[in-house]
Formats: C-alpha cells, sequence, structure tokens
C-alpha cells in the first residue's frame, strides 16, 4: 500500500477529491491499491527459473555415460567418501555456522538449504582443468543430485529441529520436494539422449553451460528488482558466504586424503564438497518462501556463488602454478605415482594433456 497526498487533479473524483482508484479517501489523504507489478514479475521468474534449471539439469544429464556411471557404482569407495562430504560435512558446516553467528532462522533454513544442495556442472569443468578424476567427479554429482531427493529434506528436518519446535519458521518441505522432484526427470531423460545420440548430447551439454551463465545473471538482476531491500546484506551473510565454500573445499580434500584417495581424487571430492549448485538453491529458494522472507534471504546463495568461484579460481592458480614449477620432476611431483596406477582407466585418456611431462 502508499499514500499520496491530494492535490488537485482532472482525473480526481469532484465530490471526495480522490483518484477513481483510490479505495479509501480521509480528508487530504488518499489510499491506493497496491500495484501487482511485483506479484507477476514473481511468477513470472519463478516459472523462468523453473524451465532454465530444468535445462541445465537436462544438459548434466547428457554428460553422465550410463557404463563409466555403472562402473563406479559397481565400486563405490569414491562415491561414498564424496557422499559423507555432501550430505554429512556441509550440512553440519552451515548448522555451525548458522548458530555461531546466529542469524535468522530463515536464513539458516537457506544456508543449510545451500549445503545440501548437490555439486553442479561447474565442478566438472574445474575438475578437469585441476587433472581430477572426472568419471569420479560426473558420477559424484549425479548422485549427490538423485540423493538430494531424499537427503536434503531428511537434513533440513534434523538441523532445523531446534526452531521448527520453538515455533520461529514453518519449512516448506512440499515445496523442496516438489522442486527435488522435479530435477530427476531432466536428469533421467538427459542421460538417456547421451546414451542414444552421444554426440548430440555434447552440443546439448555446451549449451546447458550457457544456460547455466545466463541463470545465475537473470537471478541477480530479476532479484535485485523484486527483492531490493534484500541487497541491504548484513555482514554475518557475507562471512558466512565466504568461510562456508572455503571450509568445503578444504574438509572435503582432508577426508578424501584421510580415507585413502589419490591425490587427483582428493582434489575432485573437495570441488565436488565445496562447489554447490547455486542455480538449484536459488530455484527452491525462490518457489519455497514468501516474499516478505525472500527480502532476507534471496541474495545468499548470489554471495555463496561468489566466494565459490573466487576460492575455485585462486586453487586453481595455486595448482597451475605448482605444476608448472614442479611438473616436470616426478620425484617433486607427488602424484605421479597416483597416475601411473590409473594409467588404463578413462582418467588418463580424457586427461592426458594435463599429465605432467614425464622427461
Amino acid at each position: 500500500m502508499r499514500v499520496t497526498i491530494w492535490a488537485p487533479n482532472p482525473a480526481m473524483n469532484n465530490s471526495t477529491g480522490c483518484s477513481a482508484s483510490a479505495t479509501v479517501c480521509n480528508g487530504s489523504s488518499c489510499v491506493l491499491t497496491e500495484s501487482n507489478f511485483n506479484n507477476i514479475l514473481s511468477v513470472v521468474l519463478s516459472t523462468v527459473l523453473t524451465i532454465l534449471l530444468a535445462m541445465v539439469m537436462f544438459s548434466m544429464g547428457c554428460n553422465v555415460e550410463i557404463k563409466k556411471f555403472l562402473g563406479h557404482v559397481k565400486r563405490p569407495w569414491g562415491i561414498c567418501v564424496g557422499f559423507l562430504c555432501q550430505f554429512g560435512i556441509m550440512p553440519l558446516t552451515g548448522f555451525i555456522l548458522s548458530v555461531a553467528f546466529d542469524i535468522l532462522p530463515v536464513q539458516a533454513v537457506v544456508v543449510l538449504i545451500m549445503g545440501c544442495c548437490p555439486g553442479g556442472t561447474a565442478s566438472n569443468i574445474l575438475a578437469y582443468w585441476v587433472d581430477g578424476d572426472m568419471d569420479l567427479s560426473i558420477s559424484m554429482t549425479t548422485c549427490s543430485t538423485l540423493l538430494a531427493l531424499g537427503m536434503m529434506p531428511l537434513c533440513l528436518f534434523i538441523y532445523t529441529k531446534m526452531w521448527v519446535d520453538s515455533g520461529t519458521i514453518i519449512i516448506p518441505f512440499d515445496n523442496i520436494g516438489t522442486s527435488l522432484v522435479a530435477l530427476v526427470v531432466p536428469v533421467s531423460i538427459g542421460i538417456f539422449v547421451n546414451h542414444k545420440w552421444p554426440h548430440k548430447a555434447k552440443i546439448i551439454l555446451k549449451i546447458g553451460s550457457i544456460t547455466g551463465a545466463i541463470l545465475i545473471v537473470l537471478i541477480a538482476v530479476v532479484g535485485g528488482i523484486l527483492y531490493q531491500s534484500a541487497w541491504i546484506i548484513a555482514p554475518k551473510l557475507w562471512i558466512i558466504g565466504m568461510l562456508f565454500p572455503l571450509a568445503g573445499y578444504s574438509l572435503g580434500f582432508l577426508l578424501a586424503r584421510i580415507a585413502g584417495q589419490s591425490w587427483h581424487r582428493c582434489r575432485t571430492v573437495a570441488l565436488e564438497t565445496g562447489m554447490q549448485n547455486t542455480q538449484l538453491c536459488s530455484t527452491i529458494v525462490q518457489l519455497s518462501f514468501t516474499q516478505e522472507e525472500l527480502n532476507v534471504v534471496f541474495t545468499f546463495p548470489l554471495i555463496y556463488s561468489i566466494f565459490q568461484l573466487a576460492f575455485a579460481g585462486i586453487f586453481l592458480g595455486i595448482y597451475v602454478a605448482y605444476k608448472k614449477c614442479h611438473g616436470k620432476n616426478d620425484m617433486e611431483f607427488p602424484e605421479s605415482k597416483d597416475i601411473e596406477t590409473v594409467s588404463g582407466s578413462s582418467f588418463s585418456k580424457v586427461n592426458g594433456g594435463f599429465q605432467p611431462d614425464n622427461k
């Protein structure tokens, strides 16, 4: 609702001194009906986000080869480590950060949703650049996407219990569940398309990567129009958005190494743990919360996205610099033995151009 001060105008009702569209007139103040522009824009944004996200998830499915995926399922140790990082470390870290910084319950829920989100296609690209295990990266992304259907509601139920029991917030499980179910269909279709038409799947994958970038920009621009007050961001959310991905990368790498994974797999698990599907988080948040709640939470996925890309770029720069300095010396490059043990695997075939020169 907005209030305007009366001034003579031909469009006004002569008997009351108010505009014809006014619903209440008291003296010289007229109360006008609220414009429904924001409501229409919100519906349009929700629809467009859902369609674009479906395209992104469809393209992600086009990156999955059934034989390689089933091979990792039959030898699931790497995927199990990734599962523990994705749905063990990340939600717990999100809960600890939310309690430590004493943020609003609705903000804590969004932080937890981010922690429960699966990895995105960006982690697959970065895994390629850091000579990671591409088969493991794609398999972890696929498994975490499918398992999020059950694990995200379960983690939210466990970690939000203190706020739900106190009556401070109600978790929209139905909306979250609907959003997650909608993801399974495009991913499954993408896997089928890659199996039947692998060449066309590669084209679709490129389109999906571009769509993902457009989706992030669209969320930022339209969200800035819809939820202008959301850009008045508390310093606590900036700090959490910075620490959260850093903790994911570090703890994922550490746990993978403790589990006895090779160096290139440790890098893969670290990226899959810290790099979340922020487009999915933004879509779930947009579809699940009221406009009043969105005013205080909408920007967090964007903050997380900024820092996860920034830290990933720093790690990539450090790795490339290290490889240039030590990559030509087998004795100084600790993963040369690891690479030799998988020389017959698809990792060597896919990433052969990125292996250190053996001179």
